[in-house]
């Protein structure tokens, strides 16, 4: 297991943690979704603020 899979973004306060939950909060994937020419839905996203 790579430790790229291990670190997590604290959606509440920003900080960075090895842990799933922060703050009370979940906390999401530091790391961005890989890049596909072919996703038809990264206009949308980008869109939404979310990668």
């Amino acid at each position: 297991m790579s430790v790229k899979s291990h670190i997590f973004k604290c959606r509440v306060c920003g900080r960075y943690t090895m842990q799933e939950a922060h703050c009370g909060a979940p906390a999401a994937s530091a790391h961005p979704p890989k890049y596909s020419p072919q996703d038809r839905y990264a206009k949308y996203r980008r869109l939404a603020g979310r990668g």
